[in-house]
């Protein structure tokens, strides 16, 4: 249920308790059985229940919208600050493929399939990013893999990637030492 919804039922609610105060107002002046004004009693707190219960749940819920912001505002700032810092390792490690794609003497063309092949793209995408057809970053997705002596995609990946990821016995032998 969202806020208008919350709010148009919390006013009908409110004005059927309003309604029935006024009325439990003029039977009381009437002389009606006590019964009756229990009954009408009842009707009116429970309507002022109803009232209060969604303008309870609607401030919760504004409560835990403002957390989720909040948490996500943090969120994107340390997301910030990790792409600052890890900027310079970035630009190294690019530099560095650049210049193994250069040994490999791939030409741009090449090259820049190469990155876009790395960064986890389909042929698909690379052909539409590139403006060419997919049979096209085909050949030359084949053309890289021939010149660098490796057999696809994840021996590509591979071969940039290996080192960068240390393995769970050294991670936890590194973690000891600190």
């Amino acid at each position: 249920m969202n806020q208008r919804d919350r709010s148009v039922i919390a006013f009908i609610l409110a004005v059927i308790a309003v309604l029935v105060s006024i009325d439990l107002v003029n039977d009381s002046t009437e002389g009606v059985t006590f019964s009756h004004v229990l009954v009408e009693g009842s009707i009116a707190a429970a309507a002022l229940f109803g009232v209060f219960y969604l303008l309870k749940g609607s401030v919760a819920l504004k409560h835990r919208l403002e957390k989720e912001i909040t948490d996500f505002t943090d969120f994107k700032k340390e997301a910030e600050l990790w792409k600052t810092e890890s900027r310079k390792y970035l630009d190294g490690l690019s530099k560095a493929i650049d210049q193994q794609l250069s040994k490999w003497k791939l030409t741009a063309a090449e090259k820049e399939v190469a990155f876009l092949l790395l960064k986890g793209m389909s042929l698909k995408e690379i052909a539409e990013i590139r403006n060419t057809a997919e049979k096209t970053a085909r050949v030359q997705s084949m053309a890289i893999y021939a010149k660098a002596g490796l057999a696809g995609r994840s021996e590509l990946s591979a071969f940039f990637l290996e080192d960068l990821l240390v393995p769970p016995a050294v991670a936890n032998s590194t973690a000891e030492k600190s």
